[in-house]
């Protein structure tokens, strides 16, 4: 049981670090965030717009 422990806490660590990394990558290479602009995720440019 206590190996078992052992590698619970190593995996949630591991999923920790991943989450900051991705996070670190998402803050340093996204582009700028303002209030009140839309967030355009996988959207092409010149796609037509519905609203």
């Amino acid at each position: 049981m206590k190996r078992v422990g052992t590698w619970l806490f190593y995996a949630v660590g591991a999923v920790a670090v991943a989450y900051l990394a991705l996070y670190a990558y998402a803050m340093f290479t996204g582009r700028d965030m303002t209030p009140g602009d839309p967030i355009h995720i996988f959207r092409k440019p010149d796609a037509p717009s519905y609203s």
